[in-house]
């Protein structure tokens, strides 16, 4: 018998469930094993001491009624996730236990004493708490969004629906495979049976449908899911979301017009353009050619003295059909600038800017100008392009040279990295009349003009097209300047471009 009691009182030591036994109206404390002296934590000297001395802080909470009622009736008592709380440490916290008060009886059949026993489920408690946190917010969030939750049990067909799915697939009573695909558009049947045959490889459905609604009109819809899968891999369960996307479509259809009517705005003007270009190029400068021909002529045909009026009149009229022949150039040579591909090659800059100087040759011996560069590299490009580029800069150089001194050009480069790419900077420095930095953007605009075509002829299109030209190469192109002290370009080119044309 003594052998049978050590028995079970080791056994009793050993469980890790908390279980105590409380002897009386006092309930004083007759045992207690290692657990419920650790959910207690007071200490491990609690036996002969009341249940109330060593947790007066469960006063309140109801849980000595609870054993005294045992006590009382012998009918015991269980508590499911309940709280409890108890001070450890020092600090009051909050627990959750599964407990029992269970009568004990001796052999008379009267009730001496109450075994209390637990079960520690704080960390199942919050996890569970969390859980249904995570759940409600998804259910907001959802309902927020006016989407609709399906969930499809593959083992039963059974259909499970939460959330705005019924008012966006509108079925009526039990949801069934049937109901489903019977609001579907005829045409996108076989979208919806492609999208599932797809997801036995991917695990994902995902595609768009028209819903038809209970007066034949129709709704778009996005219907994205989920394969879940069981421990063997066997497929159970499509769990997924439904989405209203009618604005969307509505949207995106209004869209498509409004794109599709600018691109035919866009094909006539460039029709119109490309007239207007047409005209330029025929319609306008055969005129000119004729005025400067017949000028020519006119002036052979004059044998005799005439009158410095005459002259005068003269040399406008040659002067005007000049400018308009230049102007005309200009217009030309910008509008092209955008519309041709070019073949990338290397070009070699030294070589560009030796045949500009033969272009400009009268003009440099007329200003006795002296234009030097050096070391320019090889480049990739379009080699019309960058001679047109240079060509312009050059030119502008020469025109805007202060009167009575000499133009000087020095044209200078280096290479310089910009984000692991290799560029050259090439700077042009003139000393004519200068620019003032307030207006050494503008410059850049298409027909802008600091100084009147009286006073410097052009068509105002030179340095729009030059930044043209370094736009399509990938590069920079900017000016400096000072009134009276001359003006720079510095304008950085790749070596290399990433493409075959430009």
């Amino acid at each position: 018998m003594e052998r049978t009691l050590q028995l079970l009182k080791d056994i009793v030591d050993q469980t890790p469930l908390p279980i105590g036994v409380y002897i009386g109206t006092e309930l004083r404390i007759e045992l207690a094993n290692q657990s419920m002296i650790e959910t207690w934590g007071k200490g491990d000297q609690v036996l002969g001491k009341t249940y109330f001395e060593i947790l007066p802080e469960i006063g309140r909470q109801n849980i000595f009624d609870q054993a005294l009622e045992v006590l009382r009736t012998g009918i015991p008592f269980h508590a499911k996730d309940r709280r409890v709380d108890l001070i450890k440490e020092g600090e009051l916290k909050s627990y959750y236990f599964n407990y029992s008060f269970i009568p004990l009886l001796d052999s008379k059949g009267e009730i001496y004493g109450v075994m209390n026993t637990g079960m520690d489920i704080t960390d199942l408690h919050l996890a569970r708490e969390k859980v249904q946190s995570s759940e409600e917010q998804l259910r907001m969030a959802i309902d927020a969004s006016g989407m609709g939750t399906y969930e499809i049990d593959l083992l039963t067909n059974q259909i499970k629906t939460s959330g705005n799915f019924k008012s966006i697939w509108p079925v009526e009573g039990e949801i069934s495979n049937e109901k489903i695909t019977s609001r579907l558009h005829p045409d996108d049947l076989a979208v919806r049976e492609r999208a599932h045959q797809q997801a036995h490889q991917s695990g994902i459905i995902s595609y768009q449908a028209r819903i038809l609604n209970e007066d034949n009109s129709m709704r778009w819809v996005r219907i994205n899911g989920k394969i879940i899968k069981d421990s063997q891999g066997n497929s159970v369960k499509i769990a997924g979301v439904i989405e209203d996307i009618e604005k969307q479509k509505v949207f995106e259809e209004k869209m498509k017009k409004q794109v599709s009517q600018s691109m035919e705005e866009l094909r006539r003007s460039n029709e119109d353009l490309q007239h207007f270009a047409n005209l330029v190029s025929h319609d306008l400068r055969e005129p000119v050619r004729k005025i400067k021909t017949f000028m020519g002529l006119l002036k052979r045909e004059i044998k005799f003295d005439t009158s410095a009026v005459f002259k005068r009149y003269l040399s406008r009229i040659d002067h005007s059909a000049e400018r308009m022949e230049n102007i005309i150039e200009g217009i030309l040579n910008y509008s092209a600038a955008d519309k041709k591909k070019h073949i990338v090659e290397w070009i070699d800059l030294g070589e560009i800017l030796e045949d500009i100087k033969i272009d400009f040759e009268l003009v440099i011996n007329d200003k006795n100008a002296q234009i030097v560069h050096f070391g320019l590299p090889k480049i990739e490009g379009a080699p019309i392009l960058i001679q047109q580029l240079f060509y312009n800069l050059v030119q502008n150089a020469l025109k805007f040279s202060k009167p009575g001194e000499f133009p000087y050009i020095e044209i200078n480069s280096k290479i310089i990295q910009n984000n692991d790419r290799a560029e050259a900077q090439i700077s042009i420095q003139d000393n004519g009349i200068g620019i003032e930095n307030q207006y050494a953007e503008r410059i850049f605009n298409a027909f802008e003009r600091l100084h009147s075509k009286d006073q410097y002829e052009g068509s105002g299109l030179g340095l729009s097209l030059c930044r043209k030209i370094v736009n399509r190469h990938g590069g920079q192109i900017t000016a400096v300047g000072k009134a009276g002290k001359g003006a720079e370009f510095i304008l950085t080119l790749p070596l290399e471009q990433n493409k075959s044309t430009i």
